[in-house]
């Protein structure tokens, strides 16, 4: 709460940022393990720790959230691949977060 308080003020989903927060670390294992198969060639530990953040975020949404269509979710990844990544992230996002989706989303 305090840590949104500082950095979000403005968020006024709250509840939804806990929801996903919570998401993630519950299904840590499994998204690491999604993501070890949909992005072969990089080690994961080897991924930038914000383009990591950005597809462990979008992997949940895509196969364990009911609230984010897979396109949005996709979408929105790039979006913040764009403004905090550097200038091939958000190709790499797309790609990973797309082929999750087809596995997923037939």
């Amino acid at each position: 709460s305090q840590i949104l308080d500082e950095f979000a003020p403005k968020l006024t989903e709250r509840d939804f940022a806990y929801d996903t927060l919570k998401g993630v670390l519950d299904n840590k294992k499994k998204i690491v393990k999604i993501l070890e198969k949909h992005a072969p060639q990089w080690p994961v530990d080897k991924i930038a720790k914000v383009d990591r953040a950005i597809l462990e975020i979008g992997i949940y949404e895509i196969v364990f959230s009911e609230d984010v269509p897979p396109i949005v979710a996709i979408n929105e990844a790039v979006e913040i691949a764009k403004h905090y990544g550097d200038e091939n992230c958000p190709k790499f996002i797309n790609g990973v977060l797309s082929s999750v989706m087809k596995e997923y989303h037939e």
